[in-house]
């Protein structure tokens, strides 16, 4: 039965995505797609899981009994506090801070799931803003990364 409450809730999340997703506009069409077709293909995938979680025979609904919530939570938590913090501190500070508590969560030790966490923030960074030219925040260590 949990499976159809979390489908039901991601087809009203990607509703409520495609609702606020309608009113990105771009102040320059200087691109055929807009900033709406990003938030809009993310909504219609939601969706189409929801209605596959809602609607799919539960044969082995007794195997995920025994998921930790908490840890599921602790999850949950850090990524939308990544998602608030994500600005003011840059992508590749904020990045790295989040995969301590979601690396321990998925029974990684602190260390390991920060050194992936630098690799993933600082490696991410210099991919889709000097490679793939898309700009992130810096945030924090602005100073830092300006001059590399």
């Amino acid at each position: 039965m949990s499976d159809r409450i979390l489908g039901v809730a991601c087809m009203a999340l990607a509703i409520a995505m495609a609702v606020a997703a309608q009113s990105y506009v771009a102040e320059i069409s200087y691109e055929p797609v807009g900033p709406r077709a990003f938030p809009m293909l993310l909504a219609v995938l939601l969706a189409l899981g929801g209605l596959w979680l809602a609607f799919k025979p539960s044969r082995d609904a007794a195997r995920y009994a025994q998921v930790p919530l908490k840890l599921v939570g602790v999850a949950l938590a850090t990524v939308f506090a990544y998602a608030f913090a994500f600005e003011a501190m840059g992508f590749p500070l904020a990045t790295a801070l989040m995969a301590v508590p979601v690396g321990m969560a998925f029974n990684g030790k602190p260390l390991k799931s920060l050194a992936a966490g630098v690799v993933l923030g600082v490696g991410c960074y210099f991919l889709f803003d000097r490679l793939l030219d898309v700009v992130l925040p810096t945030g924090l260590l602005a100073p830092l990364l300006r001059g590399l």
